[in-house]
Order: C-alpha cells, then sequence, then structure tokens
C-alpha cells in the first residue's frame, strides 16, 4: 500500500482557518484586555461613573497653601493660597466644602469644593488649631488658644453661634457623640473644661495631666480620654461626673487616639514606647502592647474595624495591623516623615502626608503596595479627602 506524499494530504478548508487565527486574536485582545486592566489597578484607585470627583486636599503649612490631588490620575491638579499655617482640615459631610483654620492668621476658612475658591474667612481669635463638626453637622466648634476662647459656627451661614471661655490656651474643642456637650483641653491650666454645646457656658472642669491635648471620646460618650504632650500619662475623665477617674501610665508619649467600633478598646500610637498600646475602656487598664518600630505617629482604622494603618515617621514607611490576631503585616515604604494617613472612601486606598519629602503617598490596602508619590507644597502637615 502506497502511502501518498504530505503535499497531497489535504488541509482544513481556507475558511476553517481563517475562523481559527480569527478566534487566536480575539483570545489575545480579550487577555491583553485583562492584563491592562489588572496593572491599572495595581496603579490607580477603583473607576468612578461620570460627574463624581474623589480630591485629596494637603495643607502646606510652610507655604499656606492646599494642594488639591485628583485621586483618579493620582496627580496635583490645583494650589489653592489658604492663608498662614494651614491646619485642622476637615471635609464637611454634609457639604462640598472643605474647613480648615489658618493658625498664624487666627480664622476659619471655607473651600467651595466644586469652584476650588476660598468662600469665606472666619475671626476666631488668636492662634486656632483644630476643629471640629457637631454630630448633625449643623455646626463647627473652634478653640482659640491665643485668645483663651472657644467658638461656634453655623455651617450654612458660616457666622459665629455662640462663644465662650475655657481655660489658659486652649488646646482642642470636641463634640460629645450625642452633641450634648463641648470638651476642651487646657494646656496652660492642666484642665479640662466641659461646655453646653448649644451655648458655651461652663457645665465642669476636671484636672488632668500635663500639657493636655487631644481628646478622644468614647463612642458612648461616659468618657474622655486626655493626651499628655509632656508625659507618658493620659488622664480618663468621667463626662456624666465631669471628674477624672484615673490618670493611666501607658509607657509613652501619646501620638494618636483610635477607638474600636465597640468602644471596648482604645488603640495609642506611641512615637517613645515605638509601638502601639491597647488599653481596655472597661478596666482602664493597658491590656496589651504591639512593638512596631521607630517612631510611629499616626493611624487609621479600616471601615470594619479589623485593621489598623500606622505611620511611622521614623523610619519612612506605614505597617498595617491586623487587630483581632494582633499580626503586624510587612511595612510599605512611604516618603519620609509620613504622618498623617486617611483612607479613601473608594478605591482600596490609604492616602498619608510625608512631611520630610514633601509628598502624598498612595497605597493600596488590597497589596500593601505603594501606588506611587505625589508632589505636593513645602511642609505638609494635613490631609482631608472628598467624595462629590
Amino acid at each position: 500500500m502506497s502511502v501518498p506524499p504530505l503535499s497531497a494530504i489535504p488541509g482544513p478548508p481556507r475558511s476553517n482557518r481563517s475562523r481559527w487565527n480569527a478566534r487566536l486574536i480575539f483570545i489575545l485582545i480579550v487577555l491583553l484586555g485583562i492584563a491592562a486592566i489588572e496593572i491599572a489597578r495595581e496603579h490607580r484607585p477603583s473607576f468612578l461613573r461620570a460627574g463624581l470627583h474623589l480630591y485629596a486636599y494637603v495643607a502646606n503649612t510652610a507655604d499656606g497653601t492646599l494642594t488639591v490631588v485628583d485621586l483618579v490620575s493620582l496627580k496635583p491638579v490645583a494650589t489653592i493660597p489658604v492663608g498662614p499655617e494651614p491646619s485642622g482640615i476637615r471635609a464637611d459631610p454634609k457639604r462640598d466644602e472643605i474647613w480648615g483654620v489658618s493658625t498664624a492668621g487666627g480664622y476659619v476658612w471655607v473651600l467651595d469644593t466644586r469652584s476650588g475658591q476660598i468662600v469665606s474667612r472666619i475671626r476666631v481669635g488668636a492662634a486656632p488649631y483644630a476643629l471640629d463638626f457637631s454630630p448633625d453637622d449643623a455646626r463647627v466648634y473652634v478653640a482659640a488658644s491665643g485668645s483663651d476662647a472657644v467658638v461656634a459656627i453655623d455651617c450654612a451661614s458660616r457666622q459665629i453661634v455662640a462663644r465662650g471661655r475655657a481655660g489658659r490656651r486652649p488646646w482642642i474643642a470636641r463634640a460629645t457623640p450625642d452633641g450634648k456637650l463641648i470638651v476642651v483641653t487646657n494646656r496652660g491650666d492642666a484642665t479640662v473644661s466641659i461646655l453646653d454645646a448649644a451655648t458655651l457656658t461652663p457645665r465642669g472642669v476636671a484636672r488632668v495631666v500635663a500639657d493636655p491635648e487631644q481628646i478622644g471620646i468614647i463612642p458612648d460618650g461616659s468618657k474622655a480620654y486626655i493626651s499628655s504632650g509632656s508625659s507618658n500619662r493620659i488622664s480618663i475623665v468621667d463626662l456624666r461626673r465631669f471628674e477624672t477617674i484615673t490618670n493611666l501610665d501607658i509607657g509613652g508619649t501619646t501620638g494618636s487616639f483610635l477607638f474600636s467600633k465597640d468602644g471596648g478598646e482604645l488603640y495609642i500610637v506611641s512615637p517613645d514606647a515605638h509601638g502601639l498600646i491597647f488599653v481596655n475602656t472597661w478596666t482602664n487598664e493597658v491590656s496589651d502592647y504591639l512593638m512596631l518600630g521607630a517612631a510611629p505617629a499616626q493611624a487609621v482604622l479600616s471601615p470594619d474595624g479589623a485593621s489598623l494603618y500606622v505611620s511611622d515617621a521614623g523610619a519612612s514607611h506605614v505597617v498595617p495591623v491586623e487587630i483581632e490576631t494582633r499580626q503586624i503585616g510587612p511595612p510599605v515604604t512611604t516618603g519620609q516623615g509620613p504622618g498623617v494617613i486617611e483612607l479613601a472612601p473608594i478605591g482600596d486606598m490609604a492616602l498619608v502626608v510625608d512631611a520630610g519629602s514633601d509628598d502624598l503617598a498612595a497605597i493600596r490596602t488590597d497589596t500593601n503596595a505603594l501606588i506611587t508619590l505625589v508632589p505636593v507644597g513645602r511642609n505638609p502637615r494635613d490631609l482631608a479627602i472628598k467624595l462629590f
């Protein structure tokens, strides 16, 4: 039996070969598209629907400006003068506005995010450092350290509607979760003033640790935790009896305060203790400690309360921490001197202000990887994020 030569064996019809080649090309296009999407996801946040904007606003204390960063393109899109030493910036929860203070100018400024214009400057007194919104977002409360004054501003009219006095050199004013009281730390006389939120009239005074600064109010509003700017202790103040319960030694100074979702634990970031201190809010005792690095400074809690992201100013990185297991993840390198850290409302992204290298670090939280460093102004110190 003779075997025909290969050239004599008929191949598949030309039309079948053309269909097969078309399928191969289609499959390659699909695979390339999937790869491009995955690469894009690694380098930018989730896409926004048409008409929505996601911006970060970075306060640059050395040049008196805000840098506006588009968080989709991850590029600076505007620089807005707001006044000397901007600080304490917050996104208005209800309005398309960013509020902040000019510490050297002695006023509160309001930025309209849609127009990019400063629409109001409100004189509050010398040396304001921070502001706080009421729980219903109707008022802003500001302590003016250089004027020994506390003011309440109506957010709609942008007018001062109440004035009060606290102790000497009031540092920060915070509203309680029910909106009925304002708690003020007074650095000049080591006290905490408790004021009526509606009228700013005094309700009580409690003596606390030296140089009191930050205020953490437990979610049920029953207690306030007060940090010291010069000692390793915190004060715990009963907000129903207006008295100090105890002064607790935590083994280091306080960088920032955060509560667990249920309020059962207080997380204290301590640069001096080089780690994270856990306080049981039921017993008011230190319950745990994690060594994190050189000088951990600030932290943010994930929306589900499962993870903390802690910036380390001394080591120039961010450390992820799993709360339940107390497990520390691999550090994510940022720019120099990372401080304030916030989570974007969409996009699985954490943003960190790098004061030493004048940039904003963007980190993907699902992979714990640095996306990019965005240049901002000189000596950036604070950050707010707005979706509108």
